[in-house]
């Protein structure tokens, strides 16, 4: 291929991109404009959970460390090791949250993003109302290290003013805090992401590997000493419960975009109601003219514009 035809592709292919990324855009803003409240709340409980686990904090009394299997077996990493299992954390996490917008680069797409994103706060939201409910009833001393007996971060003074329990001191306040044990929000938002890509992701061998690292990063919480062995096992069992019976729940909204039908929460009455048709008829990589959209059914070698004239035709050939 010479330069000039290099050139030329690269110039289509950026141009087929932007197109696409454009498209996707605007069918998201749709969807964001009809679906923000939900959104909203999700996030808003993200920081109620930071309040409760703030709160608790100022409950927790240091004490003897708990008899546990998980600290019999593996190794202690140690107060200077402890960032291996929040890089491995912080890896899921990220690598998640970039894949949930794959849809508006690549072209095989199978979800919208703002839809996702609705189902996953959920997922979280019922996982960690649950959680609250659980430290709150009953503290137990933490293992980390600075929440042992001696450590200045193990009891929180009482607060002077409310505002030192709004702010929540983040991120330091997450990053040391105590009580907050059973069951582990590391471990809730890991499964959650990785149940997450396995219903709607497509590469089987990066399926296998979500699983793979979770399972590891379990192992490094409780090497870490962050949590009790428990915490990390309540949350496998009632994760995976708590988002198999909400996602039955939940309308299946986030449809297979690669069958060419539109969202059914797309707006589609009105004028506009013909460009949005042709906007999610590009995303799903549809030529079909979008005045000849309805489903047809052949009798007899003719295409008939509706099924439900397929008996007449049968009557007429004497079936």
């Amino acid at each position: 291929m010479t330069d000039r035809g290099m050139t030329l592709y690269i110039a289509r292919e950026a141009s087929k991109l932007w197109r696409r990324i454009t498209a996707e855009t605007t069918i998201e803003l749709l969807l964001l404009a009809e679906k923000w409240k939900f959104l909203l709340l999700g996030l808003i409980f993200q920081y109620l959970h930071g309040l409760a686990a703030r709160g608790v904090h100022y409950l927790h009394r240091p004490g003897p460390i708990l008899q546990d299997v998980g600290f019999a077996i593996l190794p202690e990493l140690g107060p200077e090791k402890g960032y291996i299992s929040e890089t491995v954390f912080t890896f899921i996490f990220f690598s998640f949250f970039l894949w949930t917008f794959y849809p508006f680069i690549f072209h095989s797409k199978r979800f919208y993003t703002v839809l996702l994103w609705c189902r996953v706060l959920a997922f979280l939201v019922a996982c960690q109302f649950l959680r609250i409910l659980t430290f709150m009833a009953t503290q137990l001393p933490g293992p980390n290290y600075h929440c042992r007996e001696g450590s200045k971060l193990a009891r929180l003074p009482p607060p002077k003013s409310v505002f030192e329990v709004l702010l929540i001191n983040f991120p330091r306040g997450v990053l040391f805090g105590c009580g907050d044990l059973i069951f582990s929000s590391h471990m809730i938002f890991s499964l959650v992401f990785v149940r997450t890509y396995q219903k709607y992701g497509t590469k089987r061998l990066i399926k296998q590997l979500a699983w793979l690292v979770v399972v590891i990063q379990s192992l490094l919480i409780i090497a870490s000493r962050k949590h009790y062995t428990v915490d990390v096992v309540v949350a496998w069992y009632t994760v995976n419960l708590v988002v198999y019976f909400v996602d039955k729940q939940l309308p299946e909204d986030i449809i297979e975009r690669n069958g060419g039908n539109p969202s059914p929460l797309l707006p589609m009455n009105g004028k506009d109601a013909r460009s949005k048709e042709e906007l999610v008829k590009f995303m799903n990589g549809n030529s079909i003219d979008n005045s000849d959209w309805r489903p047809r059914t052949q009798v007899n070698g003719k295409i008939l514009e509706d099924a439900n004239q397929v008996h007449v035709d049968l009557g007429m050939n004497g079936a």
